[in-house]
């Protein structure tokens, strides 16, 4: 799952247990809709992507830089207190809000099309919760 600074969810991807999450970095990163906002053209990309040690690789920093996209990615091997684990709750604040819908909690269903589309309702009625916050 990729989110804004608020917490409101841009896009998700359902995968396997056992797959890692830097290998879903850049499709996520692809999959965040046009947002529109100013006048202009919509956004299409983020200015910058955080994340945790997970993240750390270089292929990966290269592909967000090459996109126009600033990676903020702790390094693996240093020392705590980056500055990333001030920011890092927000994502983790939204997935507990998807996890007060105990379909996403606990996976009951075996069919991932299934899956996906609750997923996608619980993304929905996370973003439909934040409108009375704006």
């Amino acid at each position: 799952m990729i989110s804004d600074a608020n917490g409101i969810p841009l896009a998700a991807r359902l995968t396997g247990a056992n797959r890692h999450d830097v290998t879903q970095l850049i499709p996520l990163v692809d999959a965040i809709p046009a947002i529109s906002g100013r006048r202009g053209h919509p956004r299409h990309k983020p200015d910058a992507v955080q994340g945790d040690r997970a993240y750390d690789s270089e292929p990966h920093r290269k592909l967000l830089r090459g996109r126009g996209i600033k990676p903020i990615l702790a390094k693996r091997r240093t020392e705590h207190g980056s500055g990333l684990g001030v920011h890092r709750w927000v994502i983790e604040r939204t997935l507990s809000w998807l996890h007060q819908y105990r379909r996403l909690r606990i996976r009951y269903e075996r069919r991932p099309d299934i899956h996906e589309a609750f997923l996608s309702l619980g993304c929905a009625l996370v973003c439909w919760k934040c409108l009375d916050w704006l």
